[in-house]
């Protein structure tokens, strides 16, 4: 009765694969091979990578197997069937694709490229899907079996865990997305907006008017992420979507981040908060430009400036001596290497030579220094806006400034140690500081969906026209001078580089203005301010200003 009782369970698994239908034969194969492949016998096991022969032959039972829709199988080839199993599945089944022809390209080592033709099918309407995409074949770390290392890119490359494939009518109703002049945005004439356009439709599709269409996407497991579309089937009525943008400045930026790698930009325009451009050049879709959050190196020089004045410890005109070195608390502060000291300086002189020690010195409490750890915090979210929840219209992070003690203070003052940033956060601290008045950035008009725009005190008029004054030094004759040469109208800028733990080069950071436009850039690992940041900038301002 053992016997018979055993095989008649091995033979209900084998009836189960066939078939291909039952979802908890993902666990079972699992359960039987340990690694989801076939069990092996001790004798079999392989080590090593597995050989050409075992490519070929795993890519192939892998590709006949999802050609045929028979997920279960496909998924028993891989070293995850648990994971594989119902993304396989979602694809011939709520994804609505079927047809699939799979083209495997030349092997490199244990990586074989593919491409992928199928058809999309939906009520009715049907449309060709056709794209691109690698597996990796390894050994099963239990059963030395060769499987294909599973990923959802496997299946496609816009897949990312957690993600699944669904076509049907979209969650959201298309939208033409429109410049303030009108002009219609697209990510292939935009393409760092592609995100950006992907996460309106998602959230102001509904409030645009228009009806929704017929699609396949791909729908994340971030709901704020918003669907990807893939193929459109049958389209719907578009609704209009006003932003804040400017297609000109925007096309400036789109160039500009080309040049570097790793690249973010964001102008606004400092009367109003309103975004007038958003770019970023990156490997991936992460809007690092609203969504970063990095050390903006000296750029924060311009609050800590702003802190010194408003608690009257310092002037533009007062002194800030720069010496060689500053210590704080037994860790020793630098300037960049060849800046001369000067024990005579003022504080613009070391704003604009943006010059550590002068402010590492001068942000230390002292019985005639009302500073403490909680000044540049306080500086930071009650004039300049920052970590008070912005509502942008998309998702973006709104700074961080924490009150730090120990050398951390210190650290803190020059735009390193636990400040958080990115470009969005620095041409707002631009546009606060050359207007006096912190207006909380915006993408679209707040009155689309009534949601509350952050407020801050923003600065008194002397201290906002000192800040203007130092910044306008600094793009004339500091360090921010070569990057915005040739630049007309009235214009200011600051450089920053930050140091990043296994970096060998530092982030490039500059924030400027020129009359009313504010931009700030970041190049992660781009040198000085001026080096990478700097000409992004520069060109942006050129095009808006």
């Amino acid at each position: 009765m053992r016997n018979g009782a055993k095989a008649a369970i091995v033979g209900g698994v084998f009836a189960v694969m066939v078939g291909g239908a039952g979802y908890g034969a993902y666990n079972i194969v699992s359960a039987v091979s340990g690694d989801s492949g076939s069990a092996g016998t001790k004798a079999e096991k392989k080590t090593g990578p597995p050989s050409g022969d075992e490519v070929e032959e795993t890519s192939r039972k892998f590709f006949a197997a999802w050609e045929k829709g028979e997920a279960a199988a496909a998924a028993a080839e891989t070293n995850n069937a648990q994971a594989a199993g119902p993304l396989l599945v979602a694809y011939g089944g709520q994804a609505h694709i079927t047809k699939v022809k799979i083209t495997p390209g030349t092997p490199a080592g244990t990586t074989v490229p593919y491409s992928v033709s199928a058809t999309v099918s939906y009520e009715g309407k049907s449309k060709p899907l056709a794209y691109k995409s690698e597996l990796t074949v390894v050994r099963g770390k239990t059963t030395g079996k060769a499987l294909v290392d599973w990923r959802p890119s496997v299946v496609h490359p816009e897949l990312k865990t957690g993600d699944t494939l669904v076509t049907g009518e979209a969650a959201s109703p298309p939208i033409e997305a429109v410049d303030r002049g009108g002009v219609v945005l697209t990510k292939e004439k935009y393409p760092s907006l592609g995100p950006v356009l992907d996460t309106l439709r998602d959230r102001y599709g509904d409030k645009a008017g228009g009806t929704p269409g017929v699609e396949l996407a791909v729908r994340h497991e971030s709901e704020s992420a918003g669907d990807t579309s893939l193929v459109t089937l049958a389209k719907g009525e578009a609704g209009k979507l006003r932003t804040t943008l400017s297609a000109n400045v925007q096309a400036a930026a789109e160039k500009a981040v080309t040049r570097f790698a790793e690249s973010s930009v964001v102008a606004v325009q400092p009367s109003t908060g309103q975004v007038l451009a958003v770019a970023n050049h990156r490997g991936d879709a992460f809007n690092a430009a609203f969504q970063g959050e990095l050390a903006p190196g000296s750029t924060m020089k311009i609050i800590t400036a702003a802190t010194l004045i408003d608690n009257g410890v310092a002037s533009m005109n007062g002194p800030a001596p720069c010496p060689p070195t500053a210590t704080w608390q037994s860790q020793t502060f630098k300037n960049l290497k060849g800046m001369e000291p000067n024990e005579g300086a003022s504080l613009a002189n070391s704003f604009m030579r943006s010059c550590n020690t002068a402010f590492v010195k001068l942000i230390d409490g002292t019985e005639a220094n009302p500073l403490t750890d909680e000044s540049l915090t306080t500086e930071a979210q009650e004039r300049f806006g920052l970590g008070k929840d912005w509502k942008t219209g998309i998702v973006s992070f709104d700074g961080s400034v924490p009150a730090s003690s120990g050398p951390n203070r210190a650290a803190n003052a020059i735009g390193q140690g636990e400040v958080q940033m990115n470009p969005l956060n620095m041409a707002s601290v631009t546009a606060t500081a050359i207007t006096g008045t912190f207006r909380q950035p915006y993408l679209v008009s707040p009155k689309l969906d009534n949601r509350q725009l952050a407020t801050a005190r923003g600065l008194s008029s002397d201290t906002a026209a000192q800040l203007k004054q130092m910044m306008r030094l600094t793009a004339t004759g500091g360090t921010a001078q070569e990057a915005m040469r040739g630049l007309g109208g009235d214009i200011g800028a600051k450089t920053g580089s930050s140091e990043v733990d296994g970096q060998k080069t530092s982030d490039s950071w500059f924030t400027g203005f020129r009359n009313d436009v504010a931009a700030a850039a970041m190049t992660e690992e781009g040198g000085h301010g001026g080096d990478a940041a700097g000409p992004i900038v520069a060109q942006v301002l050129r095009a808006g200003g």
